[in-house]
């Protein structure tokens, strides 16, 4: 995510907890911006994505929504209020726009994933012994979490050292997404009534399992694990026992699932295999092996939707914020429900895990005695023919998902963010124009960008959008396109304007969350739809064919996910110092999209932004300067120059 870094201070605190369980100062209050600043730049943000006609229209619609003493003003003094009595004024107006009000399936749609280097497992016990060393680390971070002695995350980059919210990672084992038939409710397992879940829940086979990772008020170790994990291959290989593929349920629409799951919660046994599920610490899915080739790009698509019903598509529960995937072919990863927690949570956590792996190997060798270990317990349902019926559909509604998914994942070795620290450009910035270069070298014409910001600097902090089209950037991608002169004075504009906007996200300035806020207090003030909000510029700005993360990890690993809409591309990147890997998904029914065409013009335009900055460095006069201070060490200063301006001095006055 963007590292620049503002402080604010507040009045009002909210506590976090570091290693010593001491408090630290309060985190501040997001702040509402100024409302002539939003319109303004929501006006520069989309001139040059419409037409003049458009934008026209557009300008007027604004101009009277700012007006002195109109309703925006209104709204904005609303807006105010709301902040001075609440955390995070626009916190639950996002979760719901972003999350809980959308219909779509979780599966591609919503949930990302997290790929894991490729496995080499010799042998079938390979991979469960894979599985409980990943189960082993899972709940020692859990008790990181438990015991608040996780170390607090400090931002890094132009003003480091400002701490972030944490709050996020306290959910990313006690979180739950309940579908509704409106709107999901993101549920938090906070109760001091229930006692904490002690168990996670075993996906084989599309078969569910309890495994129970405290017994006689001792946790599991890894040998007891692989025990317990032998155990449940063995249990699900019994054809006689197997039972319907619920899972696939979850991966239907939201809607559809929620009216699923109420027809499941008819029956009792069901009922109580659902309460274990969605009280478990997490989900682990030992998937089968998917076949021959296990590409990066192939990986991908398996973590995001398990290849359908005739592959792992049905060894899922989507609504679980953790699902760690082991297959036997050494296919693995983490799908993660994205309404709990952002990508950087889930990195750091997966990082912690793959860490403890390589740094402690598993040494188990055969399993532990199983005399005093309970076989864990198969959750069982009661699947009436309309049950059956829903699974059916599900399936359909999968499989379709499965073949419509276009992704790419492509490693970019001509170089890394080293070579582009050292044109002094923010590598973020850089990546960003190449992207918007080659779309608009792919589909000739710019779009509206996301490019999500993190908002951890403030309490209950999530996102807010960088919107990385800006008309600098578009007059650079032009320029390059049509070869004209000044494309390296173009360039170092359109790094300045999104550095700039960078900023003003991540600050809490940005336009997206302030119009959202805005929208919803007009309708809790049930004002209907306001003209601001109806006009079709608006609904451009929020129509994000180009959706874009940078997911910076420490080791090998990538982020993928799906486009947020059908005529759209995701593109995620994961930028190191000597290359970049992409992964770019859009939709085989789109006619106007294609991942390996965009993978194509992003390629060429990398390579082309960098022949430029290559090209001007060695026209300028300094640049061969620098190169003869490296050939020549004891070139060091402008010290070493004066000595020659004064010795040249000296011989023109002789002469």
């Amino acid at each position: 995510e963007p590292l620049f870094e503002r402080f604010f201070v507040a009045p009002k605190k909210v506590l976090l907890w570091h290693q010593s369980k001491e408090p630290l100062l309060a985190l501040p209050k997001l702040p509402v911006p100024n409302l002539k600043d939003t319109l303004d730049r929501y006006l520069r943000c989309m001139k040059h994505l419409l037409t003049e006609e458009q934008f026209n229209k557009t300008q007027n619609i604004v101009m009277q929504f700012g007006a002195p003493g109109g309703v925006g003003e209104l709204l904005q003094s609303k807006l105010t209020e709301r902040s001075e009595n609440v955390a995070n004024w626009v916190y639950d107006y996002w979760l719901n726009d972003m999350y809980l009000n959308n219909r779509l399936a979780l599966p591609v749609n919503s949930s990302p994933a997290m790929v894991f280097p490729q496995q080499n497992f010799m042998a079938p016990i390979d991979s469960l012994r894979f599985a409980a060393h990943l189960i082993s680390g899972a709940l020692e971070y859990k008790t990181h979490l438990d015991d608040r002695d996780l170390p607090v995350d400090y931002a890094r980059g132009q003003l480091a050292g400002t701490r972030l919210c944490m709050e996020q990672y306290y959910r990313l084992f006690t979180s739950y997404r309940l579908p509704g038939p409106e709107r999901d409710t993101l549920v938090a397992q906070e109760s001091s009534v229930m006692p904490e879940p002690e168990h996670i829940i075993v996906a084989c086979k599309n078969q569910f399992f309890v495994l129970d990772v405290m017994i006689n008020f001792r946790q599991l170790n890894q040998r007891d694990l692989l025990t317990q994990l032998e155990k449940i291959v063995k249990m699900a290989d019994n054809e006689e026992e197997q039972l319907p593929p619920i899972g696939l349920l979850t991966s239907d629409g939201r809607t559809e699932w929620a009216e699923s799951r109420s027809v499941l919660m008819r029956e009792s046994t069901n009922r109580d295999s659902l309460d274990m599920i969605e009280r478990c610490l997490c989900l682990v899915c030992l998937d089968d092996a998917s076949g021959p080739e296990l590409s990066d790009t192939k990986r991908a698509m398996l973590m995001l939707h398990g290849g359908g019903l005739t592959k792992n598509g049905g060894n899922r529960w989507y609504d679980k914020p953790m699902q760690f995937i082991v297959g036997a072919d050494g296919c693995c990863g983490v799908v993660c429900e994205h309404s709990a927690f952002e990508g950087i949570v889930l990195v750091q956590c997966t990082e912690y895990l793959l860490k403890c792996m390589i740094g402690s190997p598993s040494k188990l060798v055969r399993a532990a005695s199983v005399s005093e270990l309970p076989a864990p317990r198969r959750l069982r349902w009661k699947c009436t023919p309309e049950i059956h019926k829903l699974i059916t559909s599900a399936a359909d509604k999968l499989q379709r998902m499965v073949k419509n998914l276009d992704i790419n994942v492509h490693k970019f070795h001509d170089y890394g963010k080293g070579f582009i620290k050292k044109q002094k450009m923010s590598p973020d910035a850089y990546i960003q124009l190449a992207l918007q270069l080659g779309f608009y070298r792919c589909h000739g014409r710019p779009v509206s960008t996301y490019e999500s910001a993190s908002l951890r600097r403030f309490q209950q902090g999530r996102v807010d959008n960088i919107r990385s089209a800006t008309p600098e950037a578009f007059a650079f991608v032009k320029a390059m396109t049509e070869r004209k002169n000044k494309m390296m004075e173009l360039l170092k504009g359109a790094i300045t304007a999104q550095t700039s906007y960078t900023r003003l996200a991540i600050t809490g300035m940005a336009i997206d969350n302030h119009l959202l806020g805005l929208r919803e207090i007009a309708h809790e003030m049930k004002m209907g739809k306001l003209e601001m909000f109806k006009d079709e510029a608006y609904l451009i700005s929020n129509q994000f064919i180009l959706s874009t993360s940078q997911v910076p990890t420490t080791v090998e690993m990538f982020c993928c996910y799906g486009p947020v809409v059908p005529n759209g591309y995701g593109a995620c990147y994961n930028p190191q110092s000597d290359h970049i890997i992409f992964s770019v998904s859009s939709f085989h029914e789109s006619e106007q999209t294609c991942s390996a065409e965009f993978v194509k013009c992003l390629v060429q335009g990398l390579r082309d932004v960098r022949d430029l900055c290559n090209k001007c460095n060695a026209d300028l006069p300094c640049a061969n300067t620098s190169a003869q201070k490296t050939k020549y060490p004891f070139i060091k200063s402008s010290s070493y120059c004066s000595v020659l301006l004064i010795l040249g001095l000296t011989l023109c006055l002789c002469t």
